[in-house]
């Protein structure tokens, strides 16, 4: 039967929490979970603020104000602004009908 001289030893390397992430405004996901509410003042502050997983741009945390701003209002202003303003406001569009064919009914 081998034996098996060779032991293997994973061990984590915490980071330490008061060490800031790698650039300004980009917050690994464990640091962000860890230090959320620090995470929300420096979007208050600062702005956007990304969290990396893997190294990879995951999520932009944005304040409720800057979402709205982005997102839009659905009442469509936007869209009656934009039609009031065209220069072709005037023309008449009028739908094109055509007759619909008739069946018979059985009463």
């Amino acid at each position: 039967m081998p034996t098996h001289d060779n032991l293997v030893s994973m061990i984590r390397i915490p980071r330490p929490s008061s060490k800031p992430s790698r650039l300004p405004g980009a917050w690994l996901l464990h640091d962000a979970k860890a230090r959320f509410s620090e995470l929300v003042r420096r979007v208050r502050s600062d702005g956007p603020q990304h969290v990396t997983v893997h190294g990879r741009d995951e999520v932009v945390v944005v304040s409720a104000e800057e979402y709205r701003r982005l997102k839009g209002e659905r009442t469509g202003e936007a869209l009656i602004e934009a039609m009031q303003g065209s220069p072709h406001r005037d023309i008449d569009i009028e739908p094109r009908r055509g007759r619909m064919p008739v069946r018979e009914v059985d009463v």
